[in-house]
This record gives C-alpha cells, structure tokens and sequence, in this order.
C-alpha cells in the first residue's frame, strides 16, 4: 500500500475534538478495505457521510458468462469495443472469475452527473488513451497515457477527461492491491531492487472541501448489482485526512526494467499484487548482454496460471500480427511461447519498445459474451509454421 500521506487539516491527535470555524464538529470516518486489522486512512467530513435520503431500484450488472471451461489460447481486439457516453455504460468485462474482473472500456463523456463507488473491488485503471482528472474524496489526481490509477474499494469518485478519445483497461480486484512483497522492507518500504520507488508513486493534491447539502447521486456497485444512493451531502466534503489508505497514480513510464546477460522470466516485470493474481509491465529495456543470448522468451507451460496480456504500444518481439488493445489469453494446462520465426529474428537485437499489461491469475478465468464478440479467429493455430 502507499507510505503515510495526509492532506488538508486533521487534528493533533486521532479520534478527538476536531471543530469547524462554527464551532460544531467534523465528522470523522476511518477509511479501510479490511477492517480495523490493515491499512487504513482517517478522513473529516463537514457532514455525516451516512446521510441517506433516497434510494432506487437496484439493476444487475454482473457480467454474462459465455464460457466457463476452456483449454485453448484466445485473442481479443480489444479496440473494437464501441465507444459509449456514459463511463459505467463503456464498462465492458471480457475475462472474470472470482478473484478479477478484467474490463475495456471507451468512455466519451467526464463522469459528472453522479459519483461512483465499487464497493467490492479495488480498481486498477490503466489509461491507454486519453487524459484528464480523477476526483475523489481524497482530493484530485491529474493522469494521461500510461498511468494506473489505483483506487481502494469503497473510494467515490469522478472522473473527468480532457477529450472524447479514451481508452481504458481496468483491473478490478476482490482483494486488496498490493506492492509485490518481494520489493518491500519488512516495515513496509520500498526497497533498492525495485523497479519503482515512493517517489514514482502519486498521491492525491488539490483537496476541495464541498461545503454542499442537497441531493447527490452515488452509484455503487455491489455483488454484481449497481445502486443508486442519495446522500444529503456532498461526497467530497472531505476537509482533510491522513493514512495509508487512499486512491494513487503511478505511471508504467517510470518502470524501471530488470534486465540481465540472459532472459529474465515474467517475475521481474512485477507490478502489483492481490490475492490469486498479479499485474506486470512490460517496457522498453535493453536485451539480454550475453554473447549467444536469445533475447525472444523460451517456450513455457502454463500449469498454474492463466497469463492475460494486453497489448499498449510498440512492436512486441514474441507474437505476430499484435494491434494496439489486443488481448491474449494464454490458459493455464497448455504451453505457449514466441510465434514461428520470432526466435530466430531477435538474436542481435539489442533493445525492444515494446508497452504491455499482463495479469496472471492462478485460478482459471472465463470468458463474458462480450469477450466472443470481439474474439480474433483462428490465433490457436498461429503457432503452426
């Protein structure tokens, strides 16, 4: 989780007098996705956030499941998905189990006419096209291209973007997301081997006190089912708070590649963790120093994982035919590696520029009708010569 930050005005002392210029007092929330037992942030609200005015029929939103048992690679055209207005209706899950969701998404539209809060899931968002401002009630969170913007369940937010031309691929995770614990000090630092550090990571700035009572809109998502909540104060009322529980970006541009004189296993791109799953970066780096090295990465069996990886930018030296948002799933039983010819050309390259996300999930993964929809024919067999 991120190192102690705090923004805007809290008290000296926790769980004690904190008063308005008015005189009454701040309403003080603590803020944690497991309870009083791990990280957590305490925030002070103008008003009770527990103020409910007016709730609405609930609707299911859980993704359809079209096939639940596979044992084959497939491949997704991720840009093919359809742009949509509204950013909860681009919100289009292609691979899920109970452990992640993945999901694109094409949102045209700023998040402006409510706020949202998944309550089951930290979200990771990766930002492959498109820029502007997450919102929440920790403050506000400039992003553009290459970002992850990861937000702790329970967080409400908006967010805002500069243009019409977005493109996101979002992680949602039923646990909480995680520095990988091999980069981590025993006291919970950064350590020197690790590809990023606290200085990578961005906290919120810009705290906004909403001084605002009336009527707002909070749809939350839960078990499948999005809610519609009035609240009778504004969400981000926030007039301060400290912790190490909180929304943070982090851009895939400051990975720093582990390299070495041979070619380093998936591990070394490590990014984030949760339960079951991890996330990895694949950036541009230097190839393998040593004389007869071969830079392609050797052939591998998928026993105990499922490797999801999608495609950002740059030419991938392992695959053909790879466009911008594809998605491949290599399932876990079967053996994959570099397409015919791959291996060959990339002995004596000396760098790659290539951009990815991959999840590797160690409980298989099955795919959304949505997913078949947007589904590459024939990459099965794309490894036959």
């Amino acid at each position: 989780m991120p190192h102690y930050y705090t923004l805007g005005q809290v008290p000296p002392k926790r769980h004690t007098q904190f008063r308005k210029p008015d005189g009454s007092l701040y309403s003080e929330q603590l803020f944690s996705t497991e309870g009083f037992s791990n990280d957590y942030s305490l925030l002070y609200h103008v008003y009770p956030p527990t103020q409910i005015i007016k709730t609405e029929k609930p609707v299911n939103v859980a993704p359809v499941i079209a096939e639940e048992k596979m044992l084959k690679h497939r491949s997704l055209e991720g840009f093919t998905i359809k742009p949509a207005a509204d950013f909860l209706d681009s919100r289009i899950p292609v691979l899920v189990n109970n452990d992640v969701h993945i999901v694109l998404a094409a949102p045209r539209q700023s998040l402006t006419g409510y706020f949202y809060k998944n309550a089951d899931a930290d979200e990771i968002i990766f930002v492959h096209e498109g820029s502007g401002v997450l919102k929440t009630m920790y403050g506000e969170l400039p992003f553009a291209y290459g970002d992850y913007l990861v937000i702790p369940r329970g967080t409400i937010y908006q967010i805002h973007f500069n243009t019409e031309d977005n493109r996101l691929f979002i992680v949602e995770s039923f646990s909480p997301v995680r520095y990988p614990k091999k980069y981590l000090s025993k006291y919970g630092q950064l350590l020197e081997h690790s590809p990023y550090t606290e200085r990578d990571i961005r906290p919120p700035q810009n705290l906004e006190t909403h001084d605002e009572k009336g009527d707002f809109l909070v749809r939350t998502k839960k078990k499948g089912v999005l809610y519609n909540i009035h609240y009778a104060g504004h969400p981000f009322d926030v007039a301060g708070w400290d912790g190490c529980c909180y929304p943070f970006a982090f851009s895939i541009h400051d990975f720093e590649p582990i390299t070495g004189r041979v070619h380093q296993p998936p591990p070394v791109h490590q990014t984030f963790e949760a339960n079951n799953f991890v996330v990895c970066s694949f950036c541009p780096r230097l190839f393998d120093y040593h004389p007869l090295s071969i830079p392609a990465p050797y052939n591998h069996s998928n026993i105990d994982s499922d490797e999801v990886l999608y495609y950002v930018d740059g030419d991938f030296m392992s695959r053909k035919n790879v466009t911008r948002g594809m998605i491949t799933l290599h399932p876990a039983g079967i053996p994959h590696g570099p397409h015919p010819g791959t291996v060959e050309k990339s002995i004596g390259a000396k760098e790659t520029r290539e951009l990815a996300v991959m999840v590797d999930t160690f409980h298989p993964l099955m795919l959304t009708r949505q997913a078949l929809e947007i589904e590459n024919p024939g990459y099965t067999e794309s490894w036959i010569e």
